[in-house]
Order: structure tokens, then C-alpha cells, then sequence
């Protein structure tokens, strides 16, 4: 099965994953630095939270074409009608034993506190620059992975002309478990080892 929609979203994702990666190197990913902020986490959490508009601006036009989708809070009356287990998605990072699930928010019709962070260290960044921390970055690190994913299984189904497993977008999106952060095992194929 080959797919023809480009991977850009992808790709940027990957970027990203890649520049909270090495961050992982300079902060223990604990519970005792979730509050550490600095100019690349900043940059990291601008940079995800603004692609996490596009992509789900994106996913709402595949889910009801022809709707009006000018902000989060259309987004998430969207998504929660027509996806409504995003909500509930997981991302893990095994390697550091964490687990998020950014969009948790959503299930009581309420965006989430690092997409309200974002916003403040967007337009304020000089009341608000602390909310440029670890926990908002890679909880929005975390909801850019699940906002790709899913508007990537939507986008091959409408190429294909029919529903498309998360499965097979992720092997499209040549994902696997050993990447840095990933969903559910059970979106990925296993790779035999011998």
C-alpha cells in the first residue's frame, strides 16, 4: 500500500521530536523539573503549538468539509464529534518512563493548560515566560504527535476512498516503537527481531 499525500507534517513533526529529544540530554525529564523554562523550550513549545493549528485546522477540513475553523475551540467541537477517542489518546516515552495525555482537557469541553500556556508565552512572553516549560513542551510535543497521526489516518483514507487502520498510517509515516515518543503499541506494527 503506497499513499501519495505528502509527508510535510510529518517530516516538521519529526524535527521537533528531534530538538525535545536532545533536550532530554541537558534536563532530567522528572517530575522534579517540569517547571524548568528556557529559550528552547520556548521555541520548542511556539513551534509545536503552531503547527498543532495547522494540523488540526487540516484534520477538521477532512472530518466535515466545508465547516468554518478559525480556532481551537472550533477545532475541539470538531474533533470531539468525529474522532471522538482522540481525547483519550496516550503518548509514551519509555525511555524516560513518561506517559501524557495532552488532550485530556477536551472530554469536558475544555481546551487544555499548555494550550493556554502557549498562548501566553505567545503574546505576553514577557509576564508569562515560565509557562515555557518542560510539562508544556512536551505535552504539546506530545498533542502535535496525536494531531499528525490522526489527520494522516484521515487524509490516506480520503486518497484511498476508504477507512485507513492506524496501523498502516503509522507504517506509511514509517513510525515505529523505537522512536522517542509514540502511542499505543498497538498502532505499530512489530518488527520481528531475529
Amino acid at each position: 500500500m503506497h499513499f501519495i499525500t505528502p509527508k510535510h507534517h510529518w517530516n516538521y513533526f519529526l524535527a521537533i521530536e528531534e530538538d525535545l529529544k536532545r533536550m532530554s540530554r541537558y534536563i532530567e525529564f522528572c517530575e522534579d523539573n517540569l517547571g524548568t523554562y528556557s529559550i528552547e523550550l520556548a521555541h520548542i513549545l511556539l513551534s509545536a503549538s503552531s503547527e498543532i493549528d495547522v494540523v488540526l485546522k487540516q484534520l477538521c477540513k477532512l472530518l466535515a468539509p466545508g465547516g468554518d475553523y478559525d480556532n481551537i475551540d472550533d477545532y475541539r467541537q470538531t474533533v470531539r464529534k468525529y474522532a471522538p477517542n482522540f481525547s483519550e489518546e496516550k503518548v509514551q516515552i519509555p525511555r524516560l518512563g513518561l506517559s501524557y495525555c495532552p488532550w485530556e482537557n477536551w472530554k469536558d469541553d475544555r481546551n487544555p493548560g499548555w494550550w493556554k500556556s502557549y498562548n501566553k508565552v505567545k503574546h505576553e512572553r514577557n509576564l508569562h515566560y515560565a509557562k515555557a516549560n518542560l510539562q508544556n513542551t512536551i505535552n504539546a510535543v506530545s498533542a502535535l504527535l496525536i494531531a499528525v497521526v490522526y489527520y494522516y489516518k484521515y487524509a490516506f483514507a480520503a486518497e484511498r476512498g476508504r477507512d485507513v487502520s492506524f496501523r498502516d498510517t503509522t507504517r506509511q509515516l514509517e513510525s515505529s516503537l523505537d522512536t522517542f515518543m509514540f502511542l499505543q503499541a498497538d498502532y505499530y506494527y512489530q518488527r520481528l527481531i531475529m
